[in-house]
């Protein structure tokens, strides 16, 4: 089948994205959208270095251009204070941006220059209106801290804001940033207009110059509850502890703590958002049925300026025996642009699952409406709702019977409300702790082994078409293929495309025989991490998305994704990430959607939605409980089955049900004592047998796998593959014997019918991708057009080099040119720190500076800069690690100018048991 992917449409529907995703707190003095005839003044080096994403797997795309948001406003033809921007380029060349060192090791802020009175005085008398920019990221290995620089704005910023406000009639402060920050004291300046405008990706400023221009009305709404102070939110007191993170806040995160026990700490509630514009919404049609309810409402636009608005629907429970929150959401809608005058009808489904709550009482452990009146609020934000349906329910109603997973193993206590005279109070208890034998459920669930056949020459193929049954397929492989196939090889594995994070499936050559492909997952949330350096799209963040509220809209988005993913012969993205922003410090909040459940379902299902479309798929994750980044190797979240089934499982429930997701991800930590690899409840009693997942399911890369009670160690597949935890991401080499697994299945603690049965989700999995499309001669197409960085897709394969002491490469035919790569890849036989020289000549002056960065593995790990050599040959050195079997080599030129000769590298001494400990958890 030959696709066509239009490089001008996938950038106008990101942009799209952004325009939506924008959430506007403020806007007064008609501050917006701006005056097209005037000129605007910018503040902030932020104008200069826009952040599209945050750090770590979720943010490394490499991208031809991207498009900051002064860039956006030039194109968009907003006239701008060119002398101002021309002060700050030229103190930005004095003081670089800082790409810190190493994975995760980017500083949070970025060096804010220091703002003289005159400076913006005479700004001022050019300008009537000022935008002030303030960026921030995090991400992988790094939570935000509650200091300057972080969470909380710098001297220097905010004596910025300060002067710019003395001296300009209109302020506009724009927050580039990938989770909430501290806005007390921005509040403080006054700026007229507030905006979050998060992390848009590419092309961020073309979406965010549409709302300030008006083209588009701000429709974006809050995915999270901003509070005054960050002690506010109820998980503060618990978070950021390096060892154990009790979650006592139970299932009072974000709004239903603040709704139900602290509605006056509220600076800005979950779900709002302002317009240019303002409308009405209707309830036309309301009525109960069994399982649930329909709603029908009629929204008008009763301003000047078109716009969208988002109807929510938010349910309040009966208090019962459990306590709830006061309200939850539970339906949601968007409308279309509607012009000045206009209505649209809609409909909404509120699915009693939805309004259930789960009672993990010992006995209990079942979805339950308990009996009494259901009121379902609707409006624009969980502050702004009123009761405008409600029905009874007679008697206490199971709505699904469930068995005790995952549940604590040490006592603590939890809030919970507890309705009395004067309300709803918070109250402890203490929370039930688990009775289950898990080793003996493990073997009440022991499948049937498959009798050994040898290989009688059926292919996957065969499976595929019908002429043989999978359990045939299966009972060819031998105990090795089947050690083999539970384990992902890479990162940057040979068998798949150049630069991405493993392969899978056909990971040996006695496997590929079999007629199994090798199918390829690549880096994630934000789009393709592609280490080779190979240019590809960089997606808004997961906190945009969400603020769009539009699953319509971010469907589209990710069929253009996903049609990207089959020119790059990628079948998996890993993501979306799904985690709940339990805590604003979370350093990979930017990476997932909200703190609410069901947004954060709703929204990665209308992003996997948009892959199948087209044949591919994400891997949601990190299944689950991963919020905090903090030690998150050996961090055991301590938290109730109630708030897990509620809270932290509910959003892949609906991912998987919605969804329909094919592929998941554990995390790195335990919950409960029991880290998530080895999870039997988590990997096969919640998410297969009460799910119906049927997909396969994979590790975190070198993640820690355990048996209870016993430390965790990486690369340990038995405890895994009992758990139905199909694959361990990822291994230096797939194909070799392991003796843990050959132990196991002598002593019988691992049986051969577990390894057919995780073989057999794998396969099933691989079967329906493009890669076996691939290797039967179906292969898609792609033509891209309208692409300016078309080159970067060539066919040519990266070439692999193998070295084990030292290798010297020839570069006399590579040119540096300025903004330009050159890939390759080695094969590394002894792991450990080398010596890498590149000898060069230029014949610029001798005061010329001509970098080239060393990334490996998509992290600069060097950078040599050479000045004019009159043409000699000079020879400049740096150390790296190189701790990854597969190591994808990039050359980046900052400049032109400079004659390449060579690249020699040499061992200086190997990786010892901590340097690779080390590279593992980093």
């Amino acid at each position: 089948m030959k696709r066509t992917l239009d490089w001008n449409k996938y950038l106008e529907k990101a942009a799209e994205i952004v325009a939506e995703g924008i959430v506007m707190l403020k806007n007064d003095n008609n501050a917006l959208p701006l005056d097209m005839s005037k000129t605007v003044s910018v503040f902030g080096r932020i104008q200069l270095h826009y952040y599209k994403s945050g750090t770590g797997s979720g943010g490394m795309v490499n991208v031809s251009k991207v498009t900051g948001i002064v860039d956006g406003l030039a194109e968009a033809g907003v006239k701008i204070n060119e002398k101002l921007r021309d002060i700050y380029r030229k103190w930005d060349e004095e003081n670089p941006f800082d790409q810190g060192g190493g994975w995760g090791g980017e500083p949070w802020n970025q060096k804010e220059m220091p703002l003289d009175d005159s400076i913006a005085e005479e700004a001022a008398s050019v300008s009537e209106t000022a935008i002030v920019i303030i960026g921030r990221t995090a991400g992988e290995e790094q939570d935000a801290r509650l200091e300057e620089g972080s969470y909380l704005l710098t001297s220097v910023e905010l004596d910025m804001l300060r002067k710019v406000r003395k001296y300009f009639k209109k302020v506009v402060v724009f927050l580039n940033v990938g989770g909430l920050i501290d806005l007390e004291q921005i509040l403080e300046c006054s700026p007229d207009s507030l905006l979050y405008v998060w992390q848009g990706g590419m092309t961020g400023g073309t979406g965010t110059a549409a709302v300030l221009t008006g083209k588009a009305s701000p429709s974006g709404k809050l995915p999270d509850t901003i509070a005054y102070k960050i002690s506010d939110y109820p998980s503060d007191e618990y978070f950021g502890d390096k060892n154990k993170a009790v979650y006592a806040e139970d299932i009072f995160v974000g709004y239903r703590w603040f709704e139900t026990f602290a509605k006056d700490r509220v600076l800005y509630p979950f779900g709002f958002g302002l317009s240019y514009t303002t409308f009405d919404i209707e309830l036309t049609y309301a009525k109960k049925y069994d399982s649930e309810s329909m709603i029908n409402v009629r929204v008008t636009n009763t301003g000047s300026y078109r716009g969208k608005e988002v109807v929510q629907v938010y349910c309040e429970a009966p208090q019962g025996k459990l306590g709830k929150a006061k309200r939850v959401l539970c339906g949601f809608v968007k409308t279309k642009e509607l012009a000045p005058g206009e209505s649209q009808s809609l409909k909404i489904k509120i699915d009693y699952r939805d309004i259930a709550s789960y009672d993990d009482s010992e006995g209990k452990h079942c979805w339950v409406l308990e009996k009494g009146r259901y009121a379902l609020h609707i409006g624009s934000n969980a502050r702004n709702c009123i009761d405008q349906f409600h029905f009874e329910i007679e008697e206490d109603t199971v709505i699904e019977q469930c068995s005790q997973v995952l549940a604590p193993v040490e006592a603590f206590e939890r809030f919970k409300a507890a309705e009395n005279a004067e309300g709803i109070t918070k109250i402890l208890e203490s929370v039930p702790l688990s009775n289950v034998d898990e080793e003996k459920r493990r073997l009440e669930h022991l499948p049937k082994e498959i009798a050994y056949t040898g290989d009688k020459g059926i292919k996957l193929v065969d499976v595929k078409n019908g002429n043989a049954t999978m359990e045939q397929f299966v009972a060819q492989l031998s105990d090795h293929d089947l050690s083999c196939i539970i384990r992902g090889e890479g990162m940057g594995s040979p068998r798949v495309t150049a630069g991405t994070a493993s392969a899978f499936g056909g990971v040996s050559d006695e496997l590929v025989k079999f007629g199994i492909p090798a199918g390829c997952c690549s880096d994630g949330p934000s789009g393709m991490r592609l280490d080779c350096g190979t240019k590809a799209f960089s997606l808004p963040n997961g906190t945009l998305i969400a603020s769009t509220f539009n699953r319509e809209l971010v469907e589209e988005l990710f069929e253009f994704m996903g049609t990207e993913m089959i020119a790059n012969k990628v079948d998996c993205l890993l993501g979306p990430g799904m985690n709940i922003h339990r805590h604003p410090l979370n350093g990979r909040n930017f990476e997932y959607f909200s703190e609410d459940p069901f947004l954060t379902g709703q929204m990665a299902s209308a992003e996997l939605n948009g892959l199948h479309k087209v044949g591919v798929t994400g891997t949601i994750k990190h299944f689950c409980a991963n919020n905090q980044e903090t030690n998150r190797h050996f961090l055991d979240s301590v938290v109730s089955e109630r708030a897990l089934r509620e809270i932290y499982l509910r959003g892949f429930e609906i991912a998987v049900k919605v969804g329909g997701a094919k592929t998941i991800m554990t995390t790195y930590g335990a919950i409960n004592g029991l880290w998530t690899a080895g999870s039997f409840d988590l990997n096969t009693v919640v998410l297969r047998d009460e799910w119906g997942f049927k997909g396969f399911t994979m590790t975190d890369w070198w993640a820690n796998v355990n048996y209870r009670g016993e430390e965790p160690k990486r690369s340990y597949y038995v405890p895994m593959a009992r758990a139905q935890n199909d694959v361990y991401m990822v291994c230096s080499d797939s194909s070799c014997v392991d003796a843990d697994i050959e132990a196991a299945l002598k002593n019988g603690s691992l049986t051969r019918a577990e390894l057919q049965r995780n073989a057999m989700n794998v396969l099933g999995f691989i079967m329906g991708t493009h890669a076996m499309k691939r290797l039967i001669g179906e292969e898609d197409t792609v033509e891209i057009i309208n692409r300016a960085d078309s080159e970067e897709l060539s066919d040519e394969p990266v070439v692999f080099y193998e070295i084990e002491d030292s290798l010297k490469l020839d570069l006399s035919n590579i040119r540096s040119e300025k903004g330009k790569n050159h890939s390759f890849a080695l094969i590394i036989k002894k792991l450990g720190w080398y010596n890498v020289t590149i000898t060069a000549s230029s014949v610029q002056s001798p005061l010329a500076q001509i970098p080239v960065t060393i990334f490996a593995m998509g992290t600069a790990s060097g950078t040599l800069t050479w000045n004019g050599t009159e043409g000699k040959l000079i020879p400049l050195a740096c150390e790296i690690p190189m701790f990854s079997r597969f190591t994808a080599i990039r050359l980046y030129f900052a400049q032109n100018g400079l004659d390449l000769h060579s690249i020699e590298f040499k061992l200086v001494r190997e990786a010892d048991n901590m340097d690779l400990a080390f590279a593992e958890e980093n």
